[in-house]
């Protein structure tokens, strides 16, 4: 690893704060040390709330084109430090550096629309049913909004969460991953530089996330909570933050069908498979985890993935050839094996790709799995790896009827070339987020969430700003 290794402080009430513990950061590429920030408990995370309740009131009553330009100007530091952005990405995640730097760029995306919709929160005035009164709607600021955030988008994750609030007129404690806490610390440093005022936004680091959510969770004075993550540790937030009635957004685990139709074209099916399941070493909620073919055309699509597949190349993210990075850390590795192993033993062919051969990370090799049943592991459990478990079915009622046999519901693809197949598939699939001939569709102008146990709330879209509103009915007689 070229350059120092870092030591950052937790960010609250517009310092670097610094607490007696820290922790290491490591590089699961090589698995070096790259920084160490401090190991922040319930003290840093009440002092952050504090914080945030103080500058609360000041903010909220700031116009919504003063907070617009503020973000306008958060959005202008981070373009101009991409390059530095990124690379932190990369080395604290592991993804490539060309798939860190379209992370910046999406994560700038949403400050970006949320800076123009603080401008467009509206309100209503209802027909009375007596003339001497007058019946109005305004929408407010919920207050304090806790956001927890995961690894996987160090950067989008706070963007999309954090962008919607200060828009509203909330400010925000943020708790970023244990493994990628740099990417946040800098974001907050770039929002500093915007000249964003103290108290608004606040991150507190920690290795305990329990010690520092429990605090906000117990607070009354944060108002809501705001998670990405699996869908086991959401609902323990979403339980703790009924003792408040806080207001929850969730967007949690999947386990996303691609369903190929018998008249897809293969080349684009293949092509979307392969953004979806292996960007970011599949370490994504919304990438492909059930790949089901039409069985006429099984062996066509195989043989096209399995050209596609060995394409690819594994290896450290800063390395310009690197197509797949490494896994975040041994537990995923383990997770991902233990995946592949059941699929073999149940009656599976695995089709394996690059090699991952001497290198000293969290690497492992991109796989195919023929011949995959419902009853493997892989098609019951969200991998958060590069296996693309592959399975036929005979028909559209089968297909559907298989995609949602799930507890997940976040996002699904289908890949037809019939008009009527695309809206039979996206109307019928209970999923929140539908790419129809599309591996790509979040985006900041439209609603990202999940139904069933996929999560609570959208992120993105005009709905974004809705999470962080209060709705306040007057009637006022005249």
């Amino acid at each position: 690893m070229s350059g120092a290794i870092l030591k950052k402080g937790m960010y609250i009430n517009g310092e670097e704060i610094h607490a007696n513990d820290s922790f290491e950061v490591d590089n699961p590429a090589t698995l070096e040390t790259i920084g160490y920030v401090p190991d922040g408990g319930a003290r840093e995370a009440e002092v952050a709330v504090d914080a945030a309740h103080e500058a609360f009131f000041a903010w909220s009553k700031k116009t919504a084109y003063e907070r617009s330009a503020l973000l306008e100007k958060w959005f202008q530091v981070i373009s101009e430090r991409t390059e530095e952005l990124a690379r932190m990405i990369t080395l604290e995640q592991g993804k490539p550096l060309t798939e860190a730097r379209g992370e910046i760029t999406y994560a700038n995306s949403f400050i970006k629309w949320f800076a123009e919709e603080a401008k467009r929160v509206y309100g209503e005035t209802i027909p009375a049913s007596s003339s001497s009164k007058r019946l109005l709607v305004q929408k407010q600021p919920v207050g304090v909004v806790a956001a927890i955030t995961p690894w996987n988008f160090p950067a989008a994750m706070i963007t999309r969460k954090v962008a919607p609030a200060l828009a509203a007129g909330c400010t925000v404690v943020i708790k970023p991953a244990p493994a990628t806490p740099l990417t946040a610390l800098l974001l907050a440093e770039c929002a500093h530089e915007a000249g964003m005022p103290a108290g608004v936004l606040n991150v507190v680091t920690t290795n305990d996330a329990t010690a520092v959510s429990d605090v906000w969770l117990e607070d009354s004075r944060v108002k809501k909570i705001t998670f990405t993550g699996s869908t086991k540790v959401g609902k323990l937030l979403m339980e703790k933050a009924a003792k408040t009635v806080k207001k929850v957004s969730l967007e949690l685990g999947g386990l996303a069908p691609f369903i190929i139709a018998e008249d897809a074209d293969i080349n684009a099916a293949v092509n979307g498979v392969m953004q979806s399941k292996f960007r970011n070493a599949g370490q994504t909620c919304v990438c492909a985890n059930r790949i089901y073919v039409h069985e006429k055309i099984k062996e066509p699509f195989i043989d096209a993935f399995k050209s596609a597949l060995n394409s690819l190349r594994v290896g450290n993210g800063l390395e310009q050839s690197t197509d797949i990075g490494p896994l975040i850390n041994e537990a995923a590795i383990e997770k991902v094996k233990k995946q592949i192993d059941d699929a073999i033993s149940k009656g599976a062919e695995a089709i394996k790709g690059a090699k991952a051969d001497g290198l000293e990370g969290f690497f492992i090799e991109p796989v195919i799995l023929s011949g995959a049943t419902d009853d493997m592991l892989c098609m019951l459990e969200e991998t958060f790896g590069p296996v693309a478990p592959v399975s036929t079915f005979s028909d559209d009622a089968e297909a559907i009827r298989r995609a949602n046999n799930t507890r997940y519901g976040l996002a699904a693809y289908v890949f037809t070339q019939s008009l009527q197949k695309a809206f039979y598939y996206s109307e019928n699939l209970e999923y929140g987020i539908v790419g129809v001939n599309d591996a790509l569709p979040a985006t900041a102008q439209a609603p990202f969430g999940g139904m069933k146990e996929s999560g609570l709330g959208r992120e993105g879209s005009h709905h974004g700003m809705d999470e962080f509103l209060e709705i306040k009915y007057i009637s006022m007689q005249l």
